[in-house]
């Protein structure tokens, strides 16, 4: 994969989900994800469209707007020919799982929550976010004095941003 200061070569690429491969494509800035390839993922459905069409018969919000919701984007199909597929940004893809009444897509759905929750109390203190930027940064392995200098950056840059408004 070639990255250049405005896109990734846009090959197709393969994301893996409890063992099931997920294709997904770099389109306008973003990966977008075949959402057939989910839908077998957390229904185990045989036809994907089948499932798709009831999914939406199920969910008029999500019907109405399935035009933003989902994009036709070329991806190669299993046989090897490039073919139009529905794909969905992340947004795209977290409504379309909340459409999605599988025993399967619960974990996924409660951790949707659990991140909505966290983000949340992160508005409500700050701080929570800064603690949950240094954990990752120290899970990632970065050095300590480049942790701290990064989080020093992103307040000074916040108080800039709040003088400015």
């Amino acid at each position: 994969m070639r990255k250049t200061s405005t896109r990734i070569d846009s090959v197709n690429h393969i994301a893996v989900f409890q063992e099931t491969s997920i294709r997904r494509v770099w389109h306008n800035e973003e990966w977008w994800f075949a959402l057939s390839d989910v839908i077998v993922v957390l229904t185990d459905s045989a036809d994907p469209r089948q499932y798709v069409k009831k999914m939406r018969s199920r969910d008029a919000a999500l019907d109405a707007n399935w035009g933003t919701t989902c994009t036709p984007l070329a991806l190669r199909a299993p046989e090897g020919k490039m073919r139009d597929t529905n794909c969905a940004n992340t947004e795209g893809l977290f409504r379309s799982i909340q459409s999605i009444p599988s025993s399967k897509s619960d974990p996924f759905k409660r951790w949707l929550a659990q991140v909505g929750y966290e983000r949340v109390k992160e508005i409500e203190n700050p701080e929570l976010a800064s603690a949950r930027a240094r954990e990752l940064y120290q899970a990632k392995g970065y050095p300590q004095a480049w942790i701290e200098k990064r989080l020093r950056s992103i307040s000074v840059r916040g108080e800039l941003t709040a003088e400015i408004a």
